[in-house]
């Protein structure tokens, strides 16, 4: 075979498959500032050495039992699950992509039995009426990338698998985080039914005083009432408390892939520690946060995107070959007198098609536009985030300093009030008053403090958590 023939045709190919049609790539640049507004003092920016604790943030609270919980729902939880499952069907689309480099071989055999027309056009009087075919061989079909659209789809599988794992991240993080403020929330619960716990027994012996004094015409029958209705308040903030501890019980229990009807956690005081978070510089949440990475990532697809479709205007060219045997008789077929072969290269060129293939092409752009535009948008909203909590952090701590001295305040009145009311100089209504501040103030500390440590698990969690999108490089 004279196989100079086709080193010009060859030569060509090698050219144009260096070709391809996918735009050049930018990330949108969006205005990044020097640092976060809302910093200060007490929030300190981390130095360029500094990063969250990667993948276990939440130790930081010091619980053993948030802990393991936090195990259970990196092994059980479904909506994490279902992300894992969509980054396996965006890593099987990826590797399917990669097959188009490849050529197709296939195997093919037929035995059949035919009898044709005595009338068919240009028939010999000399072939049978009724004969057989049969035949064996392979095949081989290579379309020949010239213009980088098998490239482009490659490049957009990656890119789509890699938005998948950012995604897998991103709920990682967000369920952890929901875990662990609702860990929190049910905790302050926990500690608010033991000071209304405390309360009740201590109001329930102050109706007992009432009534001793009531007995002995001290007080008055309005003084046994509100004693009573300080009572039973008391007792059903009790109840409505321990029916949103059930709720946020049963949440965690989703949280964790468990049954809300066979899961619990008893009841405990537990002094969950606020962390000390590292901020870091503006310029780094690009980096850290799962979700930006996705929304790149998907925009990056978007461009590949594009270029595959570009492709359709050019032909398409196919390097075929198949080979085998086929004879009239089964018997002796694979033999050389049964021996064929063709080899040789196809193009195909759409000349109309009525514009389909630039509405194509404007579909792939505008899908592009959306994905830029998204993640312009969950840029500016993770500054938000960082920002917005940085913001609580900041106040809720300056609250905080004046709250626990309103509670070391509301309890001094409360005492003057029972001696004033034990003198006999002041009636019950006035412990009622101080009383009911006194509680308020103190319910109104725990939620605080249960405040300040949700908006560190939300700050974590618009920091990223530890996360680097550097991770993206290996999926």
């Amino acid at each position: 075979m004279n196989l100079t023939r086709f080193a010009a045709p060859l030569l060509c190919v090698s050219i144009l498959a260096a070709c391809s049609e996918e735009p050049v790539y930018k990330i949108p640049v969006i205005p990044q500032p020097a640092a976060y507004k809302e910093s200060t003092t007490i929030w300190q920016p981390a130095q360029p050495a500094d990063k969250l604790p990667r993948g276990d943030w939440w130790k930081d609270y010091k619980d053993p039992l948030l802990d393991s919980l936090v195990v259970k729902l990196d092994a059980a939880n479904a909506d994490l699950a279902v992300a894992v499952a969509h980054f396996d069907e965006a890593t099987a689309y990826a590797a399917q992509a990669r097959t188009g480099l490849f050529p197709t071989v296939s195997a093919g055999a037929y035995s059949t039995r035919n009898a044709q027309s005595n009338n068919r056009a240009l028939r010999s009087p000399n072939q049978p009426n009724v004969y057989g075919d049969n035949a064996l061989g392979l095949m081989a079909n290579y379309e020949v990338d010239l213009w980088g659209q098998v490239r482009d789809q490659i490049e957009s599988g990656k890119a789509g698998a890699q938005a998948a794992a950012a995604d897998v991240e991103s709920i990682h993080l967000s369920l952890r985080a929901e875990l662990v403020n609702d860990y929190i929330a049910l905790r302050t619960l926990d500690a608010q039914l033991k000071l209304l716990s405390d309360e009740v027994n201590y109001y329930a012996k102050a109706l007992q005083l009432t009534q001793l004094r009531f007995q002995g015409a001290v007080a008055s029958a309005l003084d046994v009432s509100q004693a009573k209705v300080q009572l039973e308040t008391a007792q059903a903030k009790l109840s409505d408390i321990t029916a949103s501890r059930a709720l946020y019980e049963h949440a965690t229990a989703t949280l964790v892939g468990e049954s809300a009807s066979a899961f619990s956690i008893a009841p405990a005081e537990t002094d969950i520690q606020l962390p000390t978070i590292p901020v870091g510089l503006p310029a780094t949440l690009l980096q850290r946060r799962p979700d930006i990475s996705a929304a790149e990532r998907r925009l990056a697809a978007a461009n590949a995107d594009v270029g595959v479709a570009k492709t359709a205007f050019f032909p398409t060219v196919n390097l075929a070959a198949a080979g085998g045997y086929e004879s009239a008789y089964q018997a002796g077929l694979l033999s050389a007198p049964n021996l064929f072969w063709s080899i040789g290269p196809n193009a195909l060129l759409t000349i109309f098609d009525a514009g389909r293939r630039q509405y194509v092409v404007d579909q792939a752009s505008a899908a592009f536009r959306v994905a830029g535009a998204q993640y312009r948008s969950t840029v500016l909203h993770a500054f938000q985030d960082v920002e917005d909590n940085l913001s609580l952090l900041n106040n809720l701590s300056t609250e905080s300093v004046s709250l626990a001295q309103a509670v070391t305040d509301t309890k001094h009145t409360l005492d003057i009030a029972m001696n004033r009311y034990r003198e006999g100089i002041a009636s019950y209504l006035e412990v009622v008053t101080a009383s009911a501040l006194a509680q308020q103030v103190q319910l109104d500390e725990l939620d605080l403090r249960r405040r300040r440590l949700q908006a560190s698990v939300n700050l974590i969690r618009a920091l990223g958590g530890g996360w680097d999108s550097v991770q993206l490089s290996s999926k």
